[in-house]
């Protein structure tokens, strides 16, 4: 784990939007298409803000979200609607969304589109408070399945009583990506990440990532 500390959330913005360009452009250098996987939540739209504007060739990006509400795209709760009016303007409008809710319950054909993008080049992820990341909850009687190595590459799985089942990267998608980094904010969010590391994996699902992830801290 390398924490990487700054003393205000702009600077910190600016600092990991800047990363991301620079690795997007680096894998295009190489390949003829870059994967980049993000979260949805509040932490992020700032960090959109500033990368939608980055001089890359988007139309050869390809951008998935780490997980998401059963919500359709327009809901308020959606973040797909998060990267639609944040992340998917001004240049990275030109950049190609794949999808991976499902119509139904049978989520084949989304693994089979995932499949095609690992593994993941850049990836962003945010860390909860209860040390949840992506949709992998602490007690969520789906956790163990989408921790296993053997997991299938994306999941349904439940949420808490009241809120919207998620679906979401699992495990093995998330600790394969190429390029990690975590964007967390607040000393709650702190303090939480040093329990983290002496917590088990079902305790702190954000430890499948820990061992390779840039970890970027603002107050």
């Amino acid at each position: 784990m390398n924490l990487i500390t700054y003393p205000d959330c702009d600077m910190m913005f600016i600092d990991l939007a800047n990363k991301l360009a620079g690795e997007l452009e680096n894998t295009l250098f190489h390949k003829d298409r870059a994967s980049l996987a993000v979260p949805g939540g509040t932490t992020p739209g700032p960090v959109f803000d500033e990368l939608c504007a980055a001089d890359l060739d988007w139309s050869r990006v390809d951008v998935i979200l780490t997980d998401e509400r059963q919500v359709p795209p327009d809901h308020e709760r959606s973040n797909e609607r998060l990267l639609r009016e944040r992340l998917f303007v001004s240049r990275a409008a030109a950049a190609q969304f794949v999808r991976l809710v499902p119509e139904g319950d049978d989520t084949s054909a989304e693994i089979e589109r995932l499949k095609a993008l690992l593994p993941i080049d850049v990836m962003v992820l945010g860390m909860g408070s209860d040390m949840h990341t992506a949709s992998l909850f602490p007690g969520s009687p789906d956790l163990a399945a989408a921790l296993d190595r053997n997991a299938p590459p994306l999941m349904a799985v439940a949420a808490s009583e009241g809120l919207e089942n998620r679906i979401t990267l699992t495990a093995p998608v998330l600790s394969g990506a190429i390029s990690t980094h975590v964007l967390i904010r607040g000393e709650e969010k702190k303090a939480a990440l040093d329990e983290a590391q002496s917590a088990n994996l079902l305790e702190a699902p954000i430890r499948v990532v820990l061992g390779q992830a840039d970890i970027h801290w603002a107050p």
